[in-house]
């Protein structure tokens, strides 16, 4: 079955997921990590997109970004995985492709799936089992959005700011909102989203896209394809090069 063309709303929210090609590693160590933050604050300002969460992964990359125009999203990780592939072939001595290709993504408009978004993205390595809280993995904007660490690159989004009217209360409700796992319903409702292009969006928002022709929720006509059952959260995230 197609895909579905993406979906980009300007000034709405998209989570973006990009997979390292087969699976392999994207990144080797601290140099490549900094590298790749270094292309992406960059080219989010070069491409009008504000960037609000992330989380590098040993092989994958999520982002929390607002685009600010229809094809910002698309040029920055366009521009962002031809740079940082360039550089990683040279770094280590290889040609060809990094990337798995396309990269995933789905709009996030709803209130509840905007702050569900950031601590899905943060909270990846620890379901991946690669550490036990998520401070303890240090390529992601947790401590950014914490008030620990100062990040130049994450921004906060209106739902971060409607928190508590201080940054000091901000930092405390974000903090209390990790007391607690996602729900199991949450997170297949942010990965079948991703995958399959879906709104995680209000019902307002829904039945006018509908009303356009556009799918919106997921659909399971038989038992579900490896590529969708694939978690990016597996084991696979500990290899190292």
């Amino acid at each position: 079955m197609p895909r579905q063309p993406r979906l980009v709303l300007p000034g709405t929210a998209l989570h973006v997921i990009q997979r390292g090609n087969n699976r392999a590693a994207c990144f080797g160590g601290d140099r490549d990590y900094l590298c790749y933050l270094t292309y992406l604050r960059k080219l989010s300002i070069k491409h009008s997109c504000v960037v609000h969460a992330y989380c590098l992964m040993t092989n994958h990359v999520h982002l929390l970004l607002t685009p600010e125009h229809p094809k910002a999203c698309m040029g920055l990780m366009r521009d962002l995985g031809q740079s940082y592939v360039k550089y990683f072939n040279r770094q280590h001595g290889r040609s060809g492709t990094l990337w798995e290709g396309r990269y995933r993504s789905c709009i996030v408009e709803s209130a509840q799936y905007v702050l569900a978004c950031y601590r899905y993205i943060e909270l990846n390595p620890v379901r991946a089992g690669m550490v036990d809280q998520p401070l303890a993995h240090s390529w992601s904007s947790h401590a950014a959005n914490l008030g620990i660490a100062t990040d130049v690159l994450a921004a906060p989004h209106s739902e971060y700011l409607a928190l508590a009217d201080s940054s000091l209360g901000r930092y405390a409700a974000y903090r209390l909102l990790f007391d607690e796992a996602l729900s199991d319903s949450v997170v297949t409702a942010i990965r079948e989203a991703t995958n399959g292009s879906l709104p995680l969006s209000g019902e307002s928002l829904k039945s006018e896209l509908v009303a356009g022709g556009r799918k919106v929720e997921h659909q399971r006509p038989g038992p579900r394809s490896r590529q969708a059952n694939d978690d990016e959260d597996s084991v696979q995230q500990k290899i190292v090069l």
